[in-house]
Parts: structure tokens; sequence; C-alpha cells
């Protein structure tokens, strides 16, 4: 189980931070006033909007809404995991990062096996320019073009001919070194009875005259290899397998490449080859990635929608390319969110993206991308041609092809364009369509045609926008003037209030009756992993209509005193409630007219 770090030290570590001079060594501020700004880097802009509050030490961008601390921003501007963002901000502060780690063997055993395979990777590139029988994975890689720093970037190798290369020079003879390498699937163990293999030992090399490819994770640790046969041998490609540190349907070739290359990532193309891949960055299309042997996963998905908001997927276009895309269209459903767009790259028979980009250069290759079917393109395409739509038979059953598919999209904007396009193709109303496919809360943005349904949930989300507005008021007080919290009394008498956001404002008022001397990058910190995030961020910059400090207090109280009344309003509905229904106790009657009392003072 994986380690935690402690929350004393990530306030630790935000407190050693001072996210003005991290920022700007990534993207020069000018002071504007009280803060430091820049045109935003997550969005493209003229006039800079994005600020960054050294006493908040949080930055805030006014024209998108990014937000967040110095942890967060790591991870957005660098692309980097949580962890991997504090570890950074913890060795620019000189701080070693506990870790509250629940050990286990295979845990102490993975930087072992990280270290083992980043040796094997220097061994098979080692072997690419100096073994004696290399001399046809040399030509074949001159042959592709391929320049000596693109080489270099993605580490090739080779694995030499013979049964026990990996064995002999990185396990040498040491079990527990041979033992880890059949652990990261380097080696094979021999079946006790089988004489297929001339070496005497059990064990031997999985790879063997192969051009190597190392899969490394998103911190450039080698985790698998791919290999690529040269000869008549199969298979063509072989994996490594599965094992602890290597997941296929998790992991994407030329992922970490991708990202040391580019600072801003704008699209990311899904191809199908690691040599795909190679030739591609060759070319300088330095922005794709290739699947392990899988079928494109909502985890890949999810993981490359995260990295940029455009990703393309590139198949051959005959049966085989085309069910695979099938296969990626329908991972991508329920991932695609506002905002994010899928499109599909077909290539004409006999081609693929490495001799696309030689014969046409990078201008050419991108020309072909511009000319990607759509996601909606591509799904209803490909469903129309298994139906005839000049019957009406054949566009109800279109209707019924869509329906499983159309249930698994968010609801949102996506869906309801989706639902609305396979309106227009079936030649039905769209009143009549929702029912059909038990898409009920879809609103057709018409106004005119929403279900009962959509209707009450729409009612419900005006009363939970109108409701929670107190609430939200007082969270921004608190966020903007924590010393606020001192005088607010004990927060666990509001615990039972019927509000939106109510728990936060709780958590929040224990926080910085804890500590009210909080910065606001730290306070968000205890919300870093959580879907508040994002709403209290934007909170915490939000502009109020007054700015004098005795005022904000004054209102501040009346918002408490509102609280308490409708806490009191609520216990009282539940006693008379609890009345009519099986009577009260002592204690309960006590209490209802104690009730009835303060709420006439």
């Amino acid at each position: 189980m994986a380690g935690t770090i402690p929350r004393e030290f990530i306030d630790e570590v935000l407190a050693y931070t001072d996210i003005v001079e991290l920022i700007d060594s990534r993207v020069p501020l000018k002071r504007s006033g009280n803060n430091h700004m820049a045109c935003c880097p997550f969005h493209g802009e003229k006039t800079p909007s994005f600020s960054v509050s050294q006493p908040k030490q949080f930055y805030h961008c006014f024209g998108c809404g990014a937000s967040g601390d110095a942890i967060r921003f790591l991870m957005e501007y660098e692309h980097q995991s949580f962890v991997e963002a504090i570890e950074e901000l913890a060795q620019m502060a000189g701080l070693q990062v506990p870790k509250i780690a629940y050990s286990t063997e295979p845990q102490k055993k993975a930087p072992e096996q990280f270290e083992l395979l980043d040796q094997v990777s220097n061994y098979y590139q080692h072997q690419l320019n100096h073994h004696p029988k290399s001399a046809q994975v040399q030509d074949y890689v001159k042959q592709r073009g391929l320049s000596p720093e693109v080489i270099n970037t993605f580490g090739l190798g080779f694995s030499p001919p013979g049964w026990d290369n990996v064995l002999n020079v990185i396990g040498a003879g040491d079990q527990k070194k041979i033992q880890a390498l059949f652990d990261t699937g380097m080696l094979i163990k021999r079946d006790e009875d089988s004489k297929a293999h001339p070496n005497k030992s059990p064990w031997y090399d999985r790879f063997r005259e192969r051009l190597m490819f190392p899969i490394r994770d998103r911190r450039g640790r080698t985790i698998a290899f791919g290999g690529r046969i040269l000869g008549d041998g199969k298979p063509k490609y072989l994996n490594s397998p599965e094992t602890r540190l290597f997941h296929k349907g998790h992991e994407l070739y030329g992922l970490y490449e991708l990202k040391q290359a580019l600072r801003k990532i704008e699209r990311i193309l899904v191809v199908e080859g690691y040599m795909d891949v190679v030739s591609l960055a060759q070319f300088d299309v330095n922005y794709s990635v290739a699947t392990l042997g899988t079928a494109t996963t909502s985890d890949h998905l999810q993981k490359l929608f995260r990295l940029c908001d455009e990703v393309f997927f590139c198949f051959d276009g005959d049966r085989a390319g085309r069910d695979a895309a099938w296969r990626a269209m329908n991972n991508a459903l329920p991932v695609i969110k506002p905002g994010k767009q899928a499109r599909f790259m077909f290539l004409p028979d006999g081609e693929d993206p490495d001799t696309v980009v030689r014969h046409q250069g990078k201008a050419g290759f991108e020309a072909e991308m511009d000319k990607a079917m759509t996601f909606s393109e591509f799904f209803f395409d490909h469903l129309m041609q298994q139906v005839n739509m000049e019957s009406l038979d054949g566009r109800s059953k279109l209707i019924d092809l869509c329906k499983p598919y159309l249930e698994k999209i968010q609801e949102g904007a996506f869906q309801t364009l989706m639902v609305a396009r396979l309106s227009e193709l079936a030649d039905i109303e769209k009143a009549s369509l929702l029912p059909l496919l038990g898409i009920k809360s879809v609103s057709m943005m018409t106004g005119a045609s929403v279900s009962a349904r959509g209707d009450q949930r729409k009612t419900a989300s005006i009363h939970k926008v109108q409701g929670p507005a107190p609430v939200k008021k007082a969270i921004t007080y608190l966020l903007q003037y924590p010393s606020l919290a001192e005088k607010a009394g004990d927060p666990g008498r509001f615990s039972s209030l019927e509000l939106a956001d109510i728990n936060v404002f709780i958590q929040l008022l224990d926080i910085l009756q804890n500590d009210p001397n909080l910065t606001t990058a730290r306070i968000l910190a205890n919300w870093s992993d959580k879907e508040q995030h994002q709403f209290l961020a934007r909170l915490a910059v939000e502009p109020l209509l007054i700015n004098d400090e005795t005022a904000v207090s004054g209102e501040f109280n009346d918002l408490l005193l509102l609280f308490t009344r409708q806490y009191q309003q609520q216990r009282i509905t539940q006693l008379q409630r609890k009345e009519r229904q099986q009577g009260l106790s002592s204690l309960e009657k006590n209490e209802y007219l104690q009730l009835l009392q303060a709420l006439k003072s």
C-alpha cells in the first residue's frame, strides 16, 4: 500500500515556498500594485490576466479561471503528480519528505527494480553501438533516418543474440537480482522438463536480437521494454509482460518524452507503434504516443485529457484499423467532458504515420491531421453504414444502435448536441426521441422541449443555487478575512443544518480557529485533492462588494445569526413532525418551547 504525505509536512512545504519566486522562474512576472501579473500560461492571451498574490501565496487567472497554490501550479504547468510536486518543492526548500508508509516487501523492492531496469536499458543502448552483431539494427535505424539525438532521447538499444546476456551481465550470479529481473519480466523461468533452450540455467532472457524500446513512467524511470525483431522471427513486436511496475492499460509509450519536449501541450496524437512515435519525433511531430499492445483504455484517455484538450487517433484505413478506432471511441464516451475533443484520422492502405511524415514532412502530416473526422462524424458514420437511412426501419434501428453509447456520455452540452444530431439524422422530433433513448434529463437547449423530469431537475437546481448563497458568502469572507473565525464560536452547532456546502464552511471554520494566520494557499491545501478545491479557489479571489474589514465582520456575524435562525426553524419543524407521528419526550417538549422563545427574541 502506498505511503501518504502528512498534512503537517504539506503545510510546512508551502510555508517555505515563495510562489512568486517559483512562478517567476517559469513565467516572468511584473509587479502590479500588491500583486504580480503575467499572460496566463494555461491559455493564450495578449493582455495579462494571470495574477499571483505574495501575501496569499496564491495564483488566479481572471481569464480562464485557473487558480491554486504552488503545488497545483507545478501539477498543471509541469504536468506533475501531487506527490511529485511536493517532492520538488521539498527539494527546493531543503526538506526531506516523510512518508507514513504501510510497508510491504514489494514496496521495498520497487526502487531496486527501477534501478535494475535502468541498468538493462543502459546495457541495450551500449550494445546498439558496440556489439559486433548490431550492424543489421544500425542499418535499420539509419534507413529510418533517425538522428543520434532522437535515438538518445528515446533510449533505443539492441538485445544481442544469446539466451543469457541480461542474466549474466545484469544478474551477475546474484540470486536476488536474478529474481528481480524475473519479477520485472526480463527473464523467463524454464520448465524443469523442457530442453528447448541450450543453456543449463533455469532462467533465460526474454528479449534476443531485437531493436529495443524502453518504456518509461511519468518520472522517466524504465518500467518495461518493447522489442522489434528485424528478421523473419515471430512475433514482430514483443512487449514485457504485466508486472507490479508495468500495467499496459495505464501506460503510454512516448508520454514521458512528449512531456519533456513540450512545455505547453495543445494536442496529442495516439498511434499504433513505437517506431511511429520515434519517426514522428524525428520530423518534430513530438506530441505522439502509442498504446502498448492493447486498445486505448479509459485510463489512457483520462491521462491524455488531463494534459490537453484535443486527442487525435491515427489508424489504418482498413477494417482492423476502423475496428480499433471504434474501440477507442467507445472508451472515450464516458471520459469526454466539456472542452475536450477526440478526432479520428485514417490513413490510406499501405501507409502508416512514418511513411506519411517522410513523404509529406511535418506540414503535410499536420495538414492530414486537420482533415481528421470529428468524434460525432466518426460515430454516426460508423453506425449509419449498418442501416438503410432511406427507410423508417433503418432510421429506427439507428436510434436503437445509438442508445447504449449515448447513455455513456456525461450529461451536458456534448450529450445534448449528440442527441440533437441523431434527431436530425433519424428525422424525429427531439421530444419524441428522448424517451426512446432513456435520456430524460437532457435539455435540448430550445427552451421548449424539456422533459418533465428535466423541469424537476431545473427547479431543484434553482433552489440549490438560491439556498446556499449565504453559505457561499460566508465562505468567501472567511477565505479573504481568516481572522473572522476567531469569534465565530463552535462550528459544530451548524453540523445538522441542511444547506449545501455547510460542511465545507464548518471545516473551514475549524481549520482557521486552530490557526487563523494561514495563507490562502495553505488553507486550500486541505482540499487539494478534492472536488471542492476549484470552488474554493474561485471564492478566494471573488471581488467583494464591501472592502472595509469592520463592515465585513458585521455582515459575517449577520450570516452566523441567519444560520442559527435557520437551524432553529429546521429543528422546530422536525419536532413538530415527531409530535404528530409519535409524541415528544419531556426533554423534547422543553427544547421545543426554548426554540420558540429564541425565535421570538
